[in-house]
């Protein structure tokens, strides 16, 4: 009898055991899948507000298509890499990064533009969604950590590997040289 009560001690320890683990690694997973979603929040306001961002300096560079061009294209690829994953929405943040500094380039070499209140509101605003992406991305990759290790370490692995955990990607910067790259603009 003691021996049963045993076998049924270690048993409900095991199972509690895998719970445990199992709801962990849940909760991991969606604190991920929440952060992804902060950051197509912020990248989706970003995307709004560069249209009345190009119209403000269409107003005063007005033969800057090219420019202007780049942003358009960029603003769409990234917001269509969203739907594809980190890794694909990092490649198309590089591009636009670099499309966006163009612009602003251009910008400093009005004046008046620099001086318009529409204008700097608006710079103010992507700035502080800049810092809104940025804080986005760190919590997405630490979630992302934080579930990959869990994925990883004995004996979540086990418990994982059962339920088909999938480790996930970083939301990182492919290319450091492109982005430390300074912007060459020619008039």
């Amino acid at each position: 009898m003691t021996w049963l009560i045993v076998v049924l001690v270690v048993v409900a320890v095991l199972v509690a055991a895998v719970v445990v683990m199992y709801n962990s690694l849940v909760t991991l997973r969606v604190r991920v899948e929440e952060a992804w979603s902060d950051i197509t929040v912020q990248l989706k306001r970003r995307a709004d507000l560069i249209p009345g961002l190009i119209e403000s300096v269409k107003g005063y560079a007005s033969h800057e298509n090219e420019v202007f061009q780049k942003v358009t294209e960029a603003r769409s690829a990234v917001m269509d890499a969203t739907q594809k994953g980190p890794e694909e929405t990092a490649k198309a943040e590089n591009m636009f990064e670099g499309a966006l500094k163009s612009l602003f380039a251009v910008a400093e070499a009005y004046p008046d533009l620099k001086a318009n209140e529409n204008f700097l509101q608006l710079q103010n605003e992507l700035v502080d969604t800049e810092d809104k992406i940025q804080a986005s991305r760190r919590f997405y990759n630490g979630g992302v950590r934080d579930l990959n290790t869990k994925i990883e370490v004995f004996p979540s692995n086990i418990i994982a590997g059962m339920f088909n955990f999938e480790k996930r990607e970083f939301f990182e910067v492919d290319d450091m040289a492109s982005v430390e790259k300074p912007v060459e603009v020619k008039f």
